[in-house]
């Protein structure tokens, strides 16, 4: 879409969100939709029926009563004309509604609505509860002022065309989401990463396509508001105009519902045909199968609520259900979906392909054996993997994070066969900067740019020339591997002293025993002696000894306990053995090796474990579920480890010239420390970032008064305020007082920091780690620039995703696996105090 088109559609976009100003104090910031979008919806059906409105009328008083329904929908459905599903009885319209008595507008309204088809009933009344939203508009007085506004907006197909609606109904959607909070989940696909999907999808299909005569049934399983099935229509229709684009789907939210169900309406297709209802766990489409499917699943939603008819699913049906390949962890339902869309592959000479967009858990979350890495296996062991494509980051309205475009089918080109491409489409070559951001989404792939990640696709191109670094070719095999289970012998020392007997009255066998029999226990194991024994039999064979004497008997778990407390790991004692004379394992040591499945594991273990620990073994017990082989297979898809680009090595030089300058910039403020400048002057004041949880804070009676304390500290110069340019754009969605609070920091003692390139990288690097879910990235991205700007500390009251002792962990741990400091994290209440 070019710019001049984006902006149309972003001035529309205000337009119609202008309305909702109106609603202000009569309704919550997080109801404007349930007013708004039924009232567009409204809006475009009485355009589109105006014309024909004394026809269908005319027509209806022909019909008999008892004439059958379906019959009487169909020729009214005609008499509208355009191929539209749609009509509707009532004698009004918008134009005659403006002309009535204001005061009656809200029967005449309710009127006009429930004399629709049912179709559309169905929306309105039941999807989007409209007449509810308009008895309130009527009681607050402002029904007038709204209707009138949308009579104002012109929404007809030749003002406003199918796709232009999208962009409206997408537009104002997020806005919705961002001013009530409401983004779990919510990450609508931008336009141009649905036709670069739409582009990889049908980039080797030219031949299949151009014949005439040809159907091709279209599939979203979540799809929302329709975006990705009308545009693979536009895109199947430029390609062969007389090619017939059925599409179908799946949706749980009423609201995207109800404007697909709408759009689907308008444009002729079978209605019936977008379904309501969660895919995972009623399937409205079973039995049926599409020559193309595509869709953006939610990204880290939990499937936690949904999980017994899933679990059920997978374990009575297997592989004749959806889900027989396994069940991916709860709080990640991505490859649920995906396997719900494989389960709908057409077994016929065209087949099918997928494009499914998913943030990178899906490629590498997992160990061996766990329902992520089977799912995996799965895939790649039947070969339907063609493609998988790394996007930019910032590309969608509600997060930041990395995104990949999986590619599958089940007739792959023979050239494909066993083979995956990985193309790394993230570099600043692909996209270009909004001139404006709308919400999360600062950057855009231009057409050249999704014109190149389709020819490289296409043209199945390995790493070289131009496309070096770019695009990679692997067997579906290098993605596999096998963890083998490494043992080392426990080698332990055996001693009676007070702190192991100390140990010994702790262990749960012993505690429970009478105080009598503990007592004579001790007196035994006293008699033994100090002495150290590196040999556990022997040392076996005299506490057996000291026991019989004492008349003391001790079953297996006792005599185990008193074992275990007694002794220590110790590489110089004897190997600990079975009964068998085989040496035991030491859990302790334990430890598993990844062997590539294309190399055997007993090469493995003499080149890269033996060497440095030659009492080593693997044991051969710990085998896969599947081929019952040594090892558990896993699949994990790395692209880091593919792609990555080391950062050169600064030169001796260039550090010795930093050193330098730093000893410059020292001597240059000791002579006036020299002189007696007061000691404060070099006391670093500490740099506190803030977020805006702590802003909004004082403006909240529950956390006003250490909020105001932390900035009466910043005023008083007693600290350096630190804030990011994420923080500022957040702010603008503040009340303006609240928004004002920064500003009254002296300039002196604040800071801003800004979200670099690094920053989010970082950010990404939490949510992939699960250290919060995707929903939540401005959460990570403050920690970062706050760990990236070396702060001292970070103060939050977001108790749930940053002030939260185990997420503070987490996050250190990210920032240590990286090499990036730890970060101290505090509320307020924990920094000043009024004394």
């Amino acid at each position: 879409m070019d710019s001049q088109k984006s902006e149309e559609n972003q001035n529309l976009g205000s337009l119609v969100w202008a309305i909702a100003e109106i609603l202000r104090g009569d309704f919550k910031q997080s109801e404007y939709g349930r007013v708004i979008l039924p009232f567009v919806v409204l809006r475009r059906l009485d355009c589109i029926l105006e014309r024909t409105k004394d026809d269908v009328l005319n027509v209806a008083k022909t019909l008999h009563d008892d004439l059958y329904e379906d019959a009487r929908n169909q020729i009214l459905y005609d008499a509208a004309g355009d191929n539209i599903k749609v009509y509707n009885l009532s004698p009004f319209t918008f134009e005659k509604l403006k002309g009535q008595d204001p005061r009656q507008l809200h029967d005449n309204l309710v009127d006009y609505i429930t004399r629709f088809s049912g179709n559309v009933r169905d929306i309105l009344l039941e999807k989007f509860l409209f007449t509810d939203q308009l008895k309130r508009l009527n009681e607050g007085g402002i029904l007038w002022n709204v209707f009138e506004r949308f009579c104002r907006i012109d929404l007809h197909p030749d003002t406003v065309s199918n796709i232009d609606m999208g962009y409206l109904f997408e537009d104002l959607i997020r806005r919705f989401s961002e001013i009530s909070n409401e983004t779990a989940g919510e990450h609508f696909t931008p336009r141009e990463v649905i036709r670069l999907i739409v582009d990889l999808l049908i980039a080797n299909d030219d031949e299949r396509l151009a014949k005439r005569g040809i159907i091709r049934q279209v599939y979203d399983p979540a799809c929302g508001t329709g975006g990705m099935l009308v545009l693979t229509e536009e895109a199947l229709k430029e390609f062969n105009d007389g090619i017939r684009v059925e599409l179908f789907g799946q949706e749980l939210n009423a609201e995207s519902f109800g404007i697909c169900k709408s759009d689907m309406l308008v444009t002729g297709h079978d209605p019936e045909q977008i379904a309501f209802g969660n895919t995972l766990v009623s399937d409205a489409h079973a039995g049926k199968r599409f020559h193309y499917m595509l869709s953006n699943p939610p990204y880290g939603v939990d499937w936690k609520k949904y999980q017994e008819p899933i679990k059920a699913e997978a374990s009575t049906m297997g592989f004749e259900g959806r889900f027989g390949a396994g069940t991916p962890r709860i709080s990640d339902g991505q490859l649920l979906f995906l396997q719900h869309m494989i389960s709908k592959m057409r077994d016929d000479e065209n087949g099918s392909r997928i494009g499914i967009v998913m943030n990178g858990s899906p490629l590498f979350t997992g160990g061996a054996a766990s329902g992520e890495s089977e799912i995996r296996r799965w895939m790649l062991e039947n070969d339907w993997v063609e493609a998988i494509i790394a996007l930019p980051t910032d590309l969608f309205y509600n997060t930041g994070i990395q995104t990949y475009v999986w590619i599958l089918g089940n007739r792959k080109p023979r050239d494909r066969h066993g083979k995956v491409q990985l193309i790394d489409a993230g570099g600043e070559r692909f996209w270009k900067s909004m001139r404006k951001s709308l919400g999360s989404k600062r950057r855009e792939i231009p057409d050249e740019a999704r014109d190149e990640i389709v020819r490289i696709y296409a043209g199945f191109m390995k790493s070289q020339g131009e496309q070096e670094d770019v695009s990679r070719i692997f067997e579906t095999a290098d993605f596999g591997y096998r963890e083998i289970r490494v043992e080392r012998p426990l080698r332990l020392n055996f001693r009676v002293d007070p702190e192991r007997l100390d140990r010994l009255a702790e262990q749960r066998n012993f505690a429970k025993l009478e105080e009598e029999k503990q007592t004579g226990i001790r007196s035994a194991l006293e008699k033994i002696g100090g002495n150290l024994f590196l040999n556990r039999d022997e040392f076996d064979k005299l506490l057996t000894e000291h026991l019989c004497n004492a008349d003391i008997k001790v079953g297996a778990p006792l005599k185990k306990a008193i074992l275990s407390a007694l002794s220590e790991q110790d590489d110089e004692a004897d190997i600990c053995t079975g009964k068998h004379g085989s040496p035991e394992p030491d859990p302790g040591l334990r430890d598993h090796e990844l062997v590539p499945l294309s190399e055997n594991w007993q090469d493995y273990m003499e080149r890269e474990v033996l060497p440095f620990v030659p009492d080593a073994w693997v044991d051969e017990k710990y085998t896969d579920a599947r081929d019952k082989q040594v090892g558990r297979v896993g699949y994990e898809i790395n692209f880091n480890r593919y792609f990555y680009k080391p950062t050169p090595m600064r030169t001796v030089e260039e550090i010795q010239a930093d050193i330098l300058a730093l000893q410059s910039e020292i001597d240059s403020l000791l002579p006036s420390f020299a002189l007696g400048t007061p000691k404060a002057e070099y006391v670093t004041k500490p740099r506190i970032y803030v977020d805006t949880s702590v802003i909004g804070g004082c403006e909240d009676d529950k956390f006003r008064k250490h909020s105001r304390l932390l900035f009466d500290a910043f005023q008083q110069e007693k600290a350096i305020m630190v804030i990011s340019d994420v923080t500022r754009k957040e702010l603008l969605e503040a009340p303006e007082n609240a928004a004002e609070i920064p500003d009254q920091v002296p300039e002196t003692q604040s800071e801003l920091l800004k979200g670099t390139e690094q920053a989010r990288e970082l950010a990404n690097a939490y949510i992939l780690s699960g250290v919060v879910g995707p929903t939540h990235y401005n959460d990570a991205l403050h920690v970062a620039i706050a760990s990236l700007g070396r702060v001292d500390v970070i103060v939050s009251w977001n108790f749930k995703h940053i002030v939260n002792w185990g997420r503070i962990q987490a996050y250190n741990s990210v920032n240590r696996k990286l090499g990036y400091p730890e970060i101290d994290i505090r509320t307020p209440e924990n920094m000043y105090h009024e004394d």
